[in-house]
């Protein structure tokens, strides 16, 4: 893997790509306009994605697929066929099985004549490997209209061998005021318009690349179907949010790198999952959306969040709401791994509380669902669950903290760390408000609203490693980058220390 990222970093730094990160277009209409991916690996394989586009498709079109141990394409280890359907939005979701584990593949699709960008993929090691090293990448919240995606430009070249993606791969609103790139088409409510914004997305260049580099893990949060929406209630409690939530998470599940099983059935879709990287590390993703109680307290006629005194809102203190739902607090508690050195809790926003100088809790937050956190933090020091590090996203800032056993009493002891990535490129609260409440948070030793990017991890037995990354100037896709800030936590010592 190290000859990768060496490949990687050099030819990016010469300004060019690399052949598996190069977009080739055969003559005629381009079929291939909106990429290619690959994501849910595991040790025997992956899934393969892209989505077939021009005019003058059929109902059906054959698609092939090769997976190669070289970009040349001389030494193929699997191939199949998959039928691109209309019903699908003529999106593959390719499974390839029976690959050796901890490898990596190249791979590619050849579909109306033409063949496919050549992508980068790997398998997971087995459950029962030493492993070395994990290299990975979080990162969250990408709104087309406020900005260009230029930090995926440099995700690229740090190589990672995994993508955890958090949340807000799109934004369902129509353009912003003064926005840096246009929106097509008003929001996204019927299913043809959710499909649209992610070819519009998908056309992003950066981006293109970072899914063809290696590897994604996904989940959505909420503007990939609403706003603030909780379940089947929405924002606005409009009555026929279901409809429209079926035809979001359909789309989302289209155009993301996830099995056929994982399709959408009615308004429901399954998200959360878990992947053992060798002896390394255990790794949990979660939904919390689907499955969590209505924010407390809203605003007259609405739903979705608020901001509210803890002492005008009795239902913040009740131990009933979740925000995961009873049966997947259920798995993840039954799912720790306590002989792994790490446990990686890939979930979408900010775990630890924000105190705000005016005393009010943000109800979409972990902190409008106080009793489901501190079950959570509780069964993780109650059982020793070791190296647990919480990565989250949504609130477009970055922020490093620590996780006590009792959030509310810095003096009890501290059972995990977390990191919570900024934006790609949504915009956020100004930095001077944050800065104003960091006082108040002595667990948070970083908390910086001012600058995009994301976080470059790496994982050994001894040590994570953690980067925050950021750009020069997310209004421009061409942005350099620079290191924000970097920690490490130490295995058997929860906490991060500035590095």
């Amino acid at each position: 893997m190290a000859a990768r990222r060496d490949l990687l970093r050099l030819a990016l730094a010469a300004g060019v790509a690399p052949g598996f990160v190069r977009f080739a277009r055969a003559d005629g209409v381009p079929r291939f306009a909106c990429g290619i991916a690959s994501g849910s690996p595991h040790a025997q394989g992956m899934v393969l994605w892209t989505r077939l586009t021009g005019p003058g498709l059929a109902d059906a079109v054959e698609v092939r697929w090769e997976l190669a141990h070289d970009e040349a394409f001389s030494q193929i280890a699997a191939r199949g066929r998959e039928t691109a359907l209309e019903a699908d939005a003529h999106t593959v979701h390719a499974e390839a099985a029976g690959l050796a584990a901890d490898r990596g593949y190249f791979y590619r699709f050849h579909a109306l004549g033409q063949t496919s960008p050549v992508g980068r993929t790997r398998t997971a090691p087995a459950a029962d490997a030493a492993v070395a090293r994990l290299d990975f990448v979080i990162a969250s919240c990408q709104r087309w209209d406020h900005g260009h995606f230029a930090a995926w430009r440099h995700a690229v070249a740090d190589a990672p061998d995994l993508v955890f993606f958090l949340g807000d791969y799109l934004y369902e609103y129509s353009t912003a005021r003064d926005p840096v790139r246009e929106v097509t088409g008003g929001p996204t409510k019927s299913l043809g318009q959710y499909r649209a914004r992610y070819a519009l997305y998908k056309t992003d260049p950066a981006l293109q690349a970072a899914h063809a580099a290696c590897p994604w893990i996904v989940i959505a949060d909420d503007h990939e179907v609403e706003n603030d929406h909780a379940g089947s209630q929405s924002q606005t409690l409009a009555p026929d949010f279901d409809t429209r939530r079926a035809a979001a998470y359909r789309a989302w599940w289209e155009h993301m790198p996830l099995p056929k099983a994982a399709g959408a059935v009615g308004p429901a879709v399954r998200m959360h999952g878990r992947l053992d990287w060798g002896r390394l590390a255990r790794a949990h993703w979660l939904d919390t959306r689907q499955w969590r109680d209505p924010q407390a307290c809203p605003q007259p006629g609405r739903g979705g969040s608020n901001t509210v005194h803890p002492q005008d809102c009795a239902a913040l203190a009740d131990p009933r709401r979740s925000l995961l739902g009873a049966t997947q607090e259920r798995w993840l508690a039954e799912g720790w791994d306590l002989k792994r050195p790490w446990n990686l809790l890939a979930q979408t926003t900010l775990m630890a509380p924000f105190h705000r100088r005016d005393g009010k809790v943000w109800t979409d937050g972990w902190s409008g669902y106080a009793p489901a956190r501190a079950r959570l933090l509780g069964t993780v020091a109650e059982r020793r669950v070791p190296g647990v590090v919480v990565l989250g996203g949504d609130v477009h800032a970055n922020y490093v903290a620590d996780l006590h056993a009792d959030v509310d009493d810095p003096k009890s002891p501290i059972v995990a760390s977390e990191f919570c990535g900024t934006s790609i490129s949504s915009l956020s609260w100004a930095q001077r408000a944050i800065d104003a409440s960091l006082p108040l948070n002595p667990h948070i030793h970083l908390g910086r609203s001012d600058r995009r990017g994301y976080g470059h991890f790496r994982l050994d037995a001894r040590q994570l490693q953690a980067t925050l990354r950021v750009v020069d100037d997310a209004t421009d896709p061409d942005s350099g980058a620079s290191t924000l800030a970097r920690f490490a936590v130490e295995a058997g010592r929860p906490g991060p220390q500035a590095a």
